[in-house]
């Protein structure tokens, strides 16, 4: 009866407290004495003050858990499965040897960053989307299946950064510098620029370490302009100019090797689990998901359209060039943001060309071509279409100088050398021109057709020949493949029939072409812009 006495007193303290001052209809000055009586008020404060806290520290995690599970999805999820060139239509992923490295470490992070299969995928991630990527300027959103704290909180510091204006950033390279003169400098400090390990989208043509070459000396060489400097490749401050853009190589498998050192070259800038390769016939993309990226290689050895279009089925001696028709290539460069050109290594197999007639029905029309009038009327082809079609307030054009052989070692004084098998050094103060076989005809006309044929739209012609001619240590020989088989002991022991003398190994040689044309990409201003949320 204590407690019961206790209650009473309160409730008539707290009537005689109202009957003295205002009228009061819900009775809170009752409630609020009691609350102070009975000694919960600073309870009650703390609730309500904690429930606040919460709302304000958590509500965007409260947010995130009640968002559409699909929009939610991993890259598992989201990212379109792989298509091979020449394949039948089937979706597929693409072939581990390729896209992976040689150790189980670096297999599995590729496996982690590629399309898989659909029976690959995990149950609870196949039903978010079966559909094919087609249009890569459009971001994927990649979200984790597991949203902790400090992911999302990172997540969004990076939304509240995209409504901000991003400063350019240019580098002090000065046009006018020729990067093409100068001299290889061994740069043990500084180079290579990535591992060979380090990048598992790098195929087995070029991975000469991992197929058995001994000597890594052809990494550590770097480019020294007589007339500037230029800078060392930042993959950080490359992808911010490429966010949101397409970067394409076009061309023959020299601009595939070039591709392949820009991917190894960016992707340490990109998150491990937002990046991955797709192959869609004629073309082969690595999508930087955090940056709205591609890196795109698209497939045509002669520019124009040819009876050698298909990347797996074709004959070195059939071809057959339709020199006037460029358009169903071309629509898919339409939208780049820079495009990069060449085509030279398909011309070198005959003197003549076969180039169909204009009003030929079949390929069986056609006429052959001394080759340097073919190459002109090819280039002149491409370059009116880059005057007509492209826009020069977007996209930025350039085109690469022929990649040279080495295939004769008594030219640069080893006459018991076997093509370029065994050559461990580059050529060093070496004066006066190098007589490899390079046609410097066919150079001048692909020089002169870039500056003159596109009057409204400058292309830029990168001369990446007379460096390269020195470096015949840099090529893939026999540490490479043969119809999609590394060369086996006995291959490798005949470099007269198997060394490849043609395309590079990587880390090497186009990593020194992709920082010449970052130096001339990354010294153009870009004026400032708004990314929408």
């Amino acid at each position: 009866m204590q407690f019961a006495g206790r209650r009473k007193s309160s409730l008539v303290g707290a009537g005689a407290g109202a009957g003295a001052g205002a009228f009061d209809p819900f009775g809170t000055n009752k409630h609020s004495a009691s609350l102070r009586k009975g000694g919960r008020l600073p309870v009650y404060v703390a609730g309500v003050f904690f429930f606040v806290f919460v709302i304000i520290m958590y509500g965007e995690d409260i947010r995130s858990v009640t968002l559409d599970p699909i929009a939610l999805a991993g890259p598992a999820a989201t990212q379109p499965a792989a298509v091979f060139p020449g394949g039948a239509g089937g979706v597929v992923a693409p072939r581990r040897d390729v896209l992976s490295s040689p150790e189980k470490k670096g297999a599995d992070d590729a496996v982690k960053t590629l399309p898989r299969r659909d029976d690959e995928r995990p149950a609870e991630r196949t039903a978010a989307t079966t559909t094919t990527e087609t249009a890569p300027a459009q971001g994927i959103r990649k979200v984790g299946g597991d949203i902790s704290k400090k992911a999302t909180k990172k997540a969004r510091r990076q939304r509240a950064a995209k409504k901000t204006v991003a400063p350019a950033v240019t580098i002090s390279t000065p046009e006018t510098c020729d990067l093409s003169k100068g001299e290889w400098v061994l740069d043990n400090a500084s180079y290579p620029l990535y591992r060979e390990e380090e990048c598992s989208f790098l195929t087995s043509q070029v991975t000469c370490m991992r197929n058995g070459r001994r000597d890594d000396n052809y990494q550590k060489w770097r480019w020294q302009p007589s007339e500037c400097d230029m800078p060392r490749f930042d993959a950080k401050v490359f992808m911010e100019r490429l966010r949101g853009k397409r970067l394409m190589f076009v061309g023959d498998s020299l601009n595939r090797n070039q591709w392949e050192s820009m991917v190894c070259l960016v992707q340490s800038a990109v998150s491990p689990d937002k990046k991955y390769v797709t192959w869609e016939d004629q073309r082969v993309v690595f999508h930087a998901w955090e940056f709205n990226a591609t890196v795109e290689f698209y497939w045509s050895p002669f520019l124009v359209e040819s009876n050698s279009d298909n990347p797996k089925i074709h004959s070195i001696q059939h071809r057959i060039i339709d020199a006037e028709s460029i358009a169903a290539h071309a629509e898919n460069w339409r939208h780049a943001d820079y495009l990069v050109f060449n085509t030279y290594i398909w011309w070198m197999n005959t003197l003549n060309m076969k180039l169909r007639r204009p009003a030929g029905q079949s390929w069986e029309e056609h006429d052959e071509v001394v080759r340097i009038e073919a190459y002109r009327k090819v280039l002149t082809t491409w370059a009116r279409w880059v005057n007509e079609n492209v826009d020069p307030a977007r996209t930025s054009v350039f085109f690469m100088s022929m990649s040279p052989l080495h295939l004769s070692p008594q030219v640069w004084g080893n006459p018991d050398g076997i093509r370029c098998a065994k050559e461990t050094m580059p050529l060093l103060n070496w004066n006066g021109p190098i007589w490899l076989g390079t046609d410097w005809d066919m150079f001048k006309v692909a020089s002169n057709v870039s500056r003159e044929a596109s009057p409204r739209v400058p292309i830029t012609f990168v001369d990446i020949t007379t460096m390269s001619e020195r470096r015949k240590d840099g090529h893939t020989s026999v540490h490479t493949i043969r119809q999609g088989q590394i060369l086996t002991p006995e291959q490798q022991a005949d470099p007269g029939t198997y060394a490849d003398c043609i395309h590079w190994c990587l880390p090497g040689v186009p990593d020194i072409w992709n920082s010449i044309l970052y130096t001339r990409i990354m010294s153009r201003p870009e004026p400032a812009r708004v990314t929408a949320s």
